[in-house]
C-alpha cells in the first residue's frame, strides 16, 4: 500500500482544527446549556439537567425571549417569500439583456460589500428624517432585504443562464401562454434551486443583527435579544436559548433538505414513466 505524502497529514489536521474552530462554540454552549441547577457560565459542570430549558419557558426577569423568537420568525418568513418571488422575477428579467442591466447588477450586488452597520444606520435615518416609523416589520424587513436578494438573485442568474429553453418552446408548441409556460413549466423545474433561495432567504433573516440593529425600533428580533441578555444574564438560561435555536435551525435545513429531495426524486419519477410511455 503506498504511504500517503506528509501534505495529507497536514491538511487532515488543519481540517480537523477548522471543524473544531467552526463548531467547538456552538458544541461548548450545547453542553453547558445541560448544566445542574447550581450550574454557572463555566466549566466545570456542577450536574447534569434540563432545569434551564424548563427555565426558559418560565417567566423570565429579563428580556422578552418568545416575543422576539416570534418576530424573527415572522419577519424571517416574510423576507424568505420576498426574496423568491423577487428573485424568480429579477431571473426572468435579466435573461435578456436590456439597457441598463449592467448598471441595475452592479447596484444589486454592491449592497454585499457595503459593512451591514453602514446598511442598518442609513435605513434606520431613511426612515426616520421621513416621518416613518422605525419597526422590525417595516425598516428592519427593508435592510434585511439588502442581504438577502442579492444572494437569491445570483442563485437565480445561475439557475436561468444553464436552464434548457427547449422546455418553454415545447410548451409554446402546445400552445401554452407565458404566463402558463412559466407556472406549469419553468417553475416545476426550478422547484429545488427556489428552496434554496427560500432557505437562504429564511436563515440569513433568522440571524441577522448588524442590518437589524438601528432598524428594528422598539422591539428586538431574537439575535439582538440574545445579544441583551449577554450584558445581564448570569446562568446557562442563555445557553440554554442558543442550543434551542441552533437546534431550531438545523430542523428548518432539514425540512428543506428533505423538501428538495423528495422534489428530485418525484422529478425523477416522473421522468422515468415519461421514458417508459415513449417506449
Amino acid at each position: 500500500m503506498e504511504a500517503r505524502p506528509r501534505s495529507f497529514y497536514f491538511l487532515a489536521a488543519f481540517f480537523v482544527l477548522f471543524l473544531i474552530f467552526l463548531y467547538g462554540p456552538t458544541i461548548t454552549i450545547a453542553i453547558l446549556s445541560f448544566q445542574g441547577p447550581q450550574g454557572g457560565l463555566t466549566f466545570p459542570m456542577r450536574g447534569v439537567s434540563l432545569h434551564w430549558f424548563h427555565e426558559l419557558f418560565q417567566q423570565q426577569a429579563v428580556g422578552d425571549i418568545w416575543g422576539s423568537f416570534a418576530r424573527s420568525f415572522v419577519l424571517g418568513l416574510m423576507v424568505m417569500v420576498t426574496t423568491v418571488v423577487v428573485s424568480v422575477m429579477g431571473g426572468l428579467a435579466f435573461r435578456k439583456r436590456f439597457p441598463g442591466s449592467a448598471v441595475i447588477f452592479y447596484l444589486i450586488i454592491t449592497s454585499l460589500v457595503i459593512p451591514s452597520i453602514l446598511i442598518s444606520l442609513g435605513v434606520g435615518l431613511i426612515f426616520s428624517q421621513s416621518g416613518l416609523t422605525v419597526h422590525w416589520s417595516t425598516s428592519g424587513f427593508g435592510s434585511q432585504l439588502t442581504w438577502t436578494l442579492p444572494f437569491g438573485l445570483l442563485i437565480m442568474f445561475a439557475v436561468f443562464n444553464r436552464f434548457d429553453k427547449s422546455y418553454e418552446e415545447a410548451a409554446r408548441d402546445q400552445g401554452a401562454s407565458a404566463w402558463q409556460t412559466i407556472w406549469h413549466v419553468v417553475l416545476p423545474i426550478i422547484a429545488p434551486m427556489l428552496i434554496g433561495v427560500a432557505l437562504f432567504g429564511f436563515t440569513l433573516s433568522y440571524d441577522e443583527f448588524a442590518r437589524t440593529l438601528l432598524t428594528a425600533g422598539s422591539y428586538n428580533t431574537l439575535p439582538l435579544e440574545i445579544f441583551g441578555m449577554t450584558t445581564n444574564v448570569t446562568t446557562p438560561v442563555i445557553f440554554a436559548l442558543g442550543t434551542l435555536t441552533t437546534g431550531f435551525s438545523l430542523i428548518i435545513i432539514a425540512v428543506f433538505l428533505i423538501t428538495v429531495l423528495v422534489l428530485n426524486r418525484r422529478r425523477a419519477r416522473l421522468g422515468s414513466d415519461a421514458g417508459k410511455g415513449m417506449v
